[in-house]
């Protein structure tokens, strides 16, 4: 290996050692251990370990096909190290305001998309049911006052009608009328048998379906 490629390789060792620091940092961050399970923890851990040491031996591999040597250990540690030292705090604010910018941006577009999308999508579907609503009561009462003034005229229009059946029946003597209302009796013992007949029939029908 020649110098060159070790000093590139002491630079870029000393730059992952900062880059792990900061890592570890946002990993703790957005961890939050004491509220998570041991398990996932653990699971977490291991991910996380594992990323970070592919991670390294890529650079390591890019740099210098993957040699390991004693001095690497030593320029991830300086790079951990002076990271620790210099930069944690600077980047721990960052990372902090960071978070709260991304949050403040993701409520406002969450406001914005509840009053300019669904604020009006609610208004629209309000004013239909409102409307549909309006409607049927309108055709409702109107349908009704119909009825109405249909059975009011006809009565108006039948009155005449039943007094002249009425002046018709006294007229009719009452042999002739015993025999009607005999009739009248046979007929309706016959609709009610063949009601009764039909429902018998629909009822059977039903526990066969």
């Amino acid at each position: 290996m020649s110098l060159t490629t070790q000093f590139y390789t002491m630079i870029a060792m000393i730059g992952m050692g900062g880059v792990f620091g900061a890592a570890l940092d946002t990993y703790h961050r957005f961890l939050k251990r004491p509220d998570r399970s041991r398990w996932i923890v653990f699971i977490h851990d291991v991910l996380f370990w594992v990323v970070q040491g592919l991670l390294i031996f890529y650079v390591l591999y890019v740099v210098n096909f993957g040699e390991v040597r004693f001095y690497i250990f030593l320029a991830l540690f300086c790079g951990f190290s002076a990271y620790q030292a210099l930069f944690k705090s600077y980047y721990v604010k960052m990372l902090e305001f960071t978070i709260k910018l991304v949050i403040a941006v993701y409520r406002f577009c969450r406001k914005m998309f509840q009053t300019l999308i669904i604020a009006p999508i609610r208004w629209i579907i309000t004013v239909i049911i409102v409307v549909v609503i309006g409607l049927a009561k309108f055709i409702y009462r109107l349908m009704y006052g119909l009825l109405k003034l249909l059975i009011a005229v006809s009565k108006i229009l039948l009155s005449p009608l039943s007094l002249l059946i009425k002046i018709i029946w006294k007229l009719i003597p009452k042999a002739i009328k015993k025999h009607l209302i005999i009739y009248y009796h046979k007929l309706a013992g016959v609709f009610e048998k063949s009601k009764n007949t039909m429902i018998k029939v629909i009822n059977r029908w039903k526990r066969k379906k």
